[in-house]
C-alpha cells in the first residue's frame, strides 16, 4: 500500500549503520458525502504509565493553522476554511495530556473578563459567564464584524461563506481560497489560557497586533504538522527511537475529529450553533460526534514487533472541557468515514487493524542527495504545476523513501524556516533517482512570489539538502475577483462593520423597488472590475473609505 504523508518530529540517533523507528499507519476514510471535510488527525506517544512522552504527527490546521486557539466563541458555525472560532473539541483528550499551556487568542477588540458566576460579569456587554472558559461571554466575541483596522491580508482561511454561495462547494474542491481575503489574527487575553498552540503561519502585518508576532515561536508542533491525506490514501507516521528512550511497554494514541459528522445523538440540534446578533447566514452548524481515539499498546526491545487496533478505544468530552476518556457506546457510529469510522479498516494479509504499529530496524546512514531540476510551469493567477528530478537514497544511488515538500507566500523558504512553512498536501511516490515527479499548487493568490522547498529523507529520516524554487504567480484575471465588490474591497473583509449596513440597505430597501434592482444588477456588472484594482492598493482603499463614508451615515437612518 503507497504511503501518504509521512513526518517525524525528531533526528534519528547514530546507530552506526543502523537506525530503529517507530512506524504507524492508517488510512482515513470516505463517508460518500459531496461537502467531504476530511477528519483531523493527531498522533502521540505516552510510557506504560500514561506519561506523555511526544507528538509524532498533527493535521495541519490545529498543528500550523491554529484552529483550536484562534479569535471567536468555540461553538460558531462553520464552512470552508472558516476563519473565527476556537474548536476546542478537536482533540480533547491530547490537548489535556501534553502538558503544554498557552496565551488565549481573541479578537483585538475583546478583552475577556474571568467569572465564576454571572454576577462577576458587570460590563453591561459582558453580561453572562460561561462556566466552560470561566469568561464572561461578550457580543463581541460572538461576531464575524470586524473593521479594517484590525483586519490583514489572510494568505489561508477564505472569508465566511454561506452554504448558498457557489464559492462553498468550489473552497471544498479545491481546498483554498481563489479570491483575496482579510481576517482579524486576534492577540493575547492577559488572563485566560489555551490547550491548543496559536497559528504559525502569520505574515505580520501592521493590522496586526505585536502578538501575533510570536505566535509561530511558541507553536511547538508545527513541526510534525501536515495536511489530512485524501481518503483510502494510507498515512505513515515514521519516528526515530531518541537515544534516552529505554526498552519496556508504551502505547501509541490516534485521536481523530471531524466538522458536519451528525448522527441521531449528535447534531445540530442537540449542539446548535450561536444566535448572532447579524451574519446567521453565514457558515452553517459543524459540531457533530466528539473526537475518537484508537490506543495501541506495543514494546520497544531489539527485536522487530508490530501491534494493531481495529477498535476504538473511547471518545472525547463533545465539548472538549476535559481530558476525559468516555467508554464506547452506541452514540458513535462505526459506518465508514463517521464517528469510530473515520479511519478505515485495512487488512494487509497477516492482521485487520485501523491503526498499525510497527517497531523496525533500518540500515541506511547516508543522506540523501539533491532533487534536481525543479521548474514551474503553467504559472497563472492561482495556479502552478511544479516538477522535479528525483534524487538518489544515497547520494545518487538507491530510491528514497519520501519528500518533504513546503512553501511560504513572499517570503524565500530556508532551511531555518522550512519547518515552519506551509506543507503541501501532495503525494510523491518515490522512484528511480532521475525520475521526473511533478504535482499540482492550486488556490494561489494573484501576483504574490512563492518559495517551494523540495527535500528528500531515507529510511532512517536522514534528511538531503534542499532544493528551493522560486515564481510568481499572475495578474488576477479579468472578471477574477470576489463578489463582495467595492465596499468589501475598501474595507478589507465582507465582514467589515463598514459593509453591513450597505448589505442591509441592498437587501430591505433597494431589492425592494424596480429601479432599485436595477442600481443593483448595474453593480454586479461593474463592481468587480473597481474592486479588483481597489484591493490590491492601500491608496485607492482609502480613497474608497473616504468616498463610501456619507453613504454609509445615509444607510444607516434605515437600520
Amino acid at each position: 500500500m503507497a504511503a501518504g504523508v509521512i513526518v517525524t518530529l525528531l533526528t534519528p540517533p547514530a546507530f552506526g549503520n543502523v537506525c530503529h523507528v517507530v512506524d504507524v499507519d492508517f488510512t482515513t476514510a470516505d463517508d460518500g458525502a459531496s461537502n467531504h471535510f476530511p477528519p483531523q488527525v493527531v498522533v502521540w506517544i505516552e510510557d506504560a504509565a500514561g506519561n506523555y512522552i511526544d507528538t509524532l504527527y498533527i493535521t495541519q490546521k490545529t498543528g500550523t493553522y491554529g484552529i483550536g486557539n484562534r479569535p471567536g466563541r468555540m461553538d460558531f458555525k462553520s464552512g470552508p476554511l472558516f476563519p473565527y472560532g476556537r474548536r476546542e473539541e478537536t482533540f480533547p483528550i491530547w490537548s489535556h495530556r501534553h502538558g503544554v499551556d498557552f496565551p488565549r487568542v481573541v479578537f483585538r477588540y475583546y478583552t475577556p473578563e474571568p467569572c465564576n458566576s454571572n454576577t462577576d460579569c458587570a460590563n453591561q456587554q459582558l453580561h453572562t459567564c460561561d462556566l466552560g472558559n470561566h469568561e464572561c461571554a461578550s457580543s463581541v466575541d460572538s461576531e464575524l464584524s470586524h473593521s479594517q483596522s484590525v483586519s490583514s491580508l489572510e494568505y489561508h482561511f477564505c472569508r465566511p461563506l454561506m452554504p448558498t454561495e457557489p464559492k462553498w462547494n468550489t473552497a471544498i474542491d479545491a481546498g483554498s481560497c481563489a479570491t483575496s481575503a482579510y481576517s482579524d489574527k486576534g492577540e493575547f487575553s492577559p488572563s485566560l489560557v489555551s490547550h491548543y498552540p496559536p497559528r504559525s503561519d502569520l505574515q505580520h502585518a501592521s493590522e496586526d497586533s505585536a502578538d501575533s508576532m510570536t505566535y509561530e515561536t511558541l507553536n511547538p508542533f508545527d513541526a510534525v504538522s501536515q495536511a489530512t491525506s485524501p481518503a483510502g490514501q494510507a498515512t505513515q507516521v515514521i519516528w526515530p527511537l531518541p537515544n534516552n528512550l529505554p526498552d519496556g511497554d508504551y502505547v501509541i494514541f490516534v485521536e481523530t475529529s471531524k466538522e458536519f459528522d451528525f448522527n441521531t445523538t449528535y447534531n445540530a440540534t442537540s449542539y446548535p450553533p450561536p444566535i448572532l446578533s447579524s451574519y446567521n447566514e453565514y457558515g452553517a452548524a459543524a459540531r457533530g460526534q466528539p473526537s475518537v481515539l484508537y490506543s495501541v499498546p506495543f514494546s520497544v526491545k531489539l527485536a522487530e514487533s508490530s501491534a494493531v487496533a481495529a477498535s476504538y478505544a473511547g471518545y472525547g468530552d463533545p465539548d472538549g472541557l476535559d481530558g476525559s476518556v468516555r467508554p464506547p457506546d452506541a452514540t458513535i457510529d462505526e459506518t465508514p468515514g463517521t464517528g469510530a469510522g473515520r479511519l478505515q479498516l485495512v487488512s494487509d494479509g497477516a492482521a485487520t487493524y485501523r491503526v498499525r504499529v510497527a517497531v523496525n530496524a533500518e540500515n541506511d546512514s547516508a543522506p540523501p542527495g539533491a532533487p534536481l531540476q525543479a521548474r514551474a510551469g503553467g504559472v497563472d493567477s492561482n495556479h502552478a504545476e511544479v516538477s522535479f528530478a528525483e534524487a538518489g537514497d544515497d547520494g545518487t544511488i538507491g530510491t528514497v523513501r519520501g519528500y518533504e515538500i513546503r512553501y511560504r507566500a513572499d517570503d524565500e523558504i530556508t532551511d531555518a524556516n522550512f519547518a515552519s512553512s506551509s506543507p503541501i498536501n501532495t503525494v510523491i511516490h518515490p522512484q528511480a533517482p532521475g525520475t521526473l515527479q511533478d504535482f499540482a499548487l492550486d488556490g494561489l493568490l494573484p501576483l504574490t512570489h512563492y518559495s517551494v522547498g523540495i527535500r528528500a529523507y531515507d529510511d532512517c529520516h536522514n534528511i538531503g539538502p534542499m532544493t528551493v524554487l522560486d515564481f510568481t504567480t499572475a495578474d488576477r484575471k479579468t472578471g477574477a475577483v470576489d463578489a463582495c465588490f467595492i465596499a468589501t474591497a475598501a474595507y478589507g473583509s465582507l465582514m467589515a462593520n463598514e459593509v453591513n449596513p450597505l448589505r442591509k440597505f441592498r437587501d430591505q430597501v433597494l431589492r425592494h423597488t424596480a429601479l432599485g434592482e436595477l442600481a443593483v444588477e448595474s453593480y454586479y456588472t461593474f463592481g468587480p472590475a473597481f474592486a479588483g484594482a481597489i484591493s490590491e492598493s492601500e491608496l485607492l482603499r482609502a480613497t474608497a473609505r473616504d468616498a463610501l463614508a456619507p453613504l454609509i451615515r445615509f444607510v444607516k437612518t434605515f437600520e
